[in-house]
C-alpha cells in the first residue's frame, strides 16, 4: 500500500491569525458582531474591514490545483492536499513540498501560510495547529512519531472532540490523547455511542482513511420565497423565515455540506431591502439551529407593520460536513428532533421535497 503524503494548509488572508487554534479545531474567522452577534453589510458581501477577499481564496485553491489536482478546499482560509503523487515530479519531500506552496503564495499573492505535513489529514490538520505562523511542521509516519506527537496533548486538541465531549471524557479519568487510545473500544462506544465512540477510538491512534476530494470552493446556497402581495402579517413571515430554513437545511443535508453563516434579505414593497447576517455557534445543517439563529435575524429588524415584498435566506461558508466538530447533547429533545429530522430527510428522498413538512406549514 502506498504512504500517503498530506498537507493541511492555513492562508492567513488578511484579518489577523491568532497562532494555533484551540481543541475545535483550524481557526476560522467569525465575523465583526455587534452586541446580539449579528452583522449587517450588503447581500453576500465579505467581512467588512477584515480584509477577507473569496476571490483571493479561489486564486490560491487555483495555486494549489497546480502543485496537486487532488486538493480539497476549506473555506475560508484552509485547504487539504494529497502531494503524494506530486513528490515524484517535484523531485521532493513533503516539507520541500509545503515550503513551494509557501513561496508561491508569498511570491505571487503576498500571502502568508501555516503548513502541517502528516500521513492523512487529521495529523496534517494538528500538526498545522501545534505550528508557529508561517511554519512549516512534518510529522513522520513511524508509530513512534505519531504517538510521540499524539498521546501527550489534551484529549480536547483531538479533531472531532468539542468542550461537551472533552468535558465527558474528562470526567471519566481521560485527559489525554494517549489515554483515549489506551481505553477499550468497548467503554469509548458506551461512552459516545457506537459510531462515535468508534471514530474517536481511531483518531486518538493517529488513524484516519478520508480521502481529500477535489472539489472548487464552497461558496453558498440560497432560498428565497416572494409573497402574492406585500405582506404585513408577522405571522407569515415567521412561516416564510421557517420554510426557506428547511429548505436550507434539507439540502444541505443533502449535499453533506454545514454553514458557517446565514444572511436574511428582506425586500420591501418600496423595493428597498436590509440584510442581516449572524454567524452560527458552530457549523451545522440542523434545522432547528438553523431557524433558531434565521428567527434570530428576522427578530433584530424590529419590522413594525412593514409591508414586506419577500425573504431570501443564504447559507453561506459552507464546509464538508465532515469538517465540523461534533458536539455531544445532553437535550433528549435536540436528540429526538435530529432522529426526526433524519427520518424526514429519508421519506423526502423516496418521496419528493414536499413530503414531510413542520406542522406550522403543513396547512399553509
Amino acid at each position: 500500500m502506498t504512504e500517503r503524503h498530506v498537507l493541511h494548509i492555513h492562508f492567513h488572508l488578511g484579518y489577523g491569525y491568532a497562532g494555533p487554534a484551540g481543541p475545535a479545531g483550524p481557526s476560522a474567522y467569525a465575523g465583526p458582531a455587534g452586541p446580539d452577534g449579528s452583522v449587517s453589510g450588503g447581500h453576500g458581501s465579505a467581512p467588512a474591514g477584515h480584509g477577507y477577499d473569496a476571490e483571493l481564496y479561489e486564486r490560491l485553491i487555483e495555486l494549489l490545483h497546480g502543485i496537486t489536482p487532488r486538493t480539497q478546499a476549506l473555506p475560508p482560509d484552509a485547504a487539504d492536499c494529497d502531494v503524494t503523487g506530486a513528490l515524484r515530479y517535484f523531485h521532493s519531500d513533503p516539507q520541500g513540498v509545503a515550503q513551494l506552496v509557501r513561496m508561491r503564495a508569498l511570491a505571487l499573492y503576498g500571502v502568508d501560510t501555516t503548513i502541517g505535513s502528516a500521513g492523512n489529514r487529521m495529523l496534517a490538520a494538528m500538526a498545522a495547529d501545534a505550528t508557529a505562523p508561517g511554519g512549516v511542521t512534518h510529522l513522520g509516519p513511524e508509530p513512534e512519531a505519531i504517538a510521540a506527537f499524539l498521546f501527550p496533548r489534551p484529549v480536547g486538541a483531538l479533531h472531532g472532540v468539542g468542550p461537551a465531549m472533552a468535558s465527558l471524557l474528562v470526567r471519566h479519568g481521560l485527559y489525554t490523547v494517549g489515554s483515549v487510545a489506551g481505553t477499550p473500544l468497548g467503554t469509548l462506544q458506551r461512552l459516545l455511542g457506537g459510531v462515535q465512540g468508534r471514530r474517536i477510538h481511531e483518531r486518538a491512534r493517529g488513524l484516519d482513511e478520508r480521502p481529500v476530494t477535489p472539489r472548487a470552493p464552497a461558496r453558498s446556497c440560497a432560498a428565497d420565497q416572494v409573497f402574492a402581495r406585500d405582506e404585513l402579517d408577522p405571522d407569515r413571515h415567521r412561516r416564510a423565515v421557517l420554510g426557506l430554513t428547511e429548505q436550507l437545511g434539507a439540502r444541505l443535508r443533502s449535499e453533506h455540506r454545514i454553514a458557517r453563516r446565514l444572511t436574511l434579505t428582506v425586500r420591501y414593497a418600496d423595493r428597498t431591502t436590509t440584510v442581516r447576517t449572524r454567524t452560527l455557534p458552530e457549523p451545522t445543517a440542523h434545522g432547528f439551529a438553523l431557524a433558531r439563529v434565521a428567527y434570530g435575524l428576522y427578530e433584530s429588524l424590529g419590522l413594525q407593520r412593514a409591508r414586506v415584498r419577500g425573504f431570501a435566506l443564504r447559507a453561506e461558508e459552507l464546509q464538508p460536513e465532515e469538517y465540523g466538530t461534533t458536539q455531544l447533547t445532553f437535550d433528549p429533545a435536540d436528540d429526538r428532533a435530529r432522529r426526526i429530522e433524519s427520518s424526514a430527510d429519508r421519506a423526502r428522498a423516496r418521496f419528493g421535497a414536499g413530503a414531510v413538512l413542520p406542522a406550522s406549514l403543513a396547512g399553509g
